[in-house]
């Protein structure tokens, strides 16, 4: 092992949450979640390459943040697809001469039981898209980030679901449960990999946020919002990227390996329903 890179401590506030000038990789940075990221990282004076497969959406995407004056690609990818992964990583580098922060947002929602899903095939779609694809980005990215020598950060999008809340009587979704419990798992194995590379590796667990996968919840849900949930409302695309911000930004070096919670507080009180 060469010598380690350690993320020096900070000295003072000054800077201290900026990200201004990082190549920020977001997959999935096109809408819902991902769009709130891509604008906080945009607004906060970073370059971003959104991966995703509607290349056309990430395009408008971009067009909207040129005023903002950084460089924004836009860069067709099916992250599940290990060979596109490569490819996009060789176009981003075309630009971009290194990459100081990957997030993995990109990811599909699931709506069946085991019982009712033929072969599986929904539950093998769910893995490979939500597990094969941060996984596939982590690798690729990850070994650029090493092979750069200037550390970096990596962050995990996942949900509480993944914690294994939840009535599958109201809503069953075991293939996406299970792919973000498996994404947190990921985020501490990484965490300890990439240590003494400089890489730091978290993961964002949203509770219930506007994203655009929040639109076939049941009724019940926004009665449990309006009545228990301690803050009583759906959290916001831009909260979850202020929180991939400060996490990218030099007050969080000492962080690496958690799992964050940004649920409005909902595993505080629990699921009524």
């Amino acid at each position: 092992m060469a010598d380690k890179i350690i993320n020096p401590p900070i000295t003072s506030m000054k800077d201290a949450f900026s990200v201004k000038g990082y190549n920020v990789v977001i997959t999935g940075g096109n809408r819902g979640i991902g769009r709130g990221i891509t604008q906080a990282f945009a607004e906060c004076g970073a370059n971003v390459a959104i991966m995703c497969r509607n290349v056309e959406s990430a395009q408008a995407v971009c067009e909207e943040l040129a005023p903002l004056g950084g460089t924004y690609l836009a860069i067709k990818c099916d992250m599940s697809n290990y060979d596109e992964v490569v490819a996009a990583k060789e176009e981003i580098a075309k630009t971009f001469d290194h990459v100081d922060v990957l997030v993995n947002n990109a990811g599909i929602d699931a709506h069946l039981s085991i019982f009712d899903d033929d072969h599986l095939m929904e539950f093998e779609k769910v893995m490979k898209v939500n597990l094969g694809g941060p996984t596939a980005c982590s690798a690729v990215f990850g070994q650029w980030m090493i092979d750069e020598k200037r550390g970096g950060e990596i962050i995990m999008i996942s949900s509480i679901g993944g914690e294994g809340i939840g009535n599958p009587r109201i809503n069953p979704m075991p293939s996406y449960n299970t792919s973000k419990a498996a994404i947190n798992h990921l985020t501490h194995h990484l965490a300890i990999l990439l240590g003494d590379h400089g890489i730091r590796v978290n993961c964002i667990a949203p509770g219930l946020t506007h994203s655009g996968l929040d639109a076939d919840l049941p009724p019940i849900v926004n009665d449990y919002v309006e009545n228990d949930m301690p803050t009583h409302r759906f959290g916001e695309p831009i909260e979850i990227g202020a929180l991939c911000v400060f996490l990218s930004s030099p007050a969080a070096v000492q962080m690496t390996g958690d799992v964050l919670r940004h649920d409005g507080g909902i595993m505080t009180v629990g699921l009524t329903f």
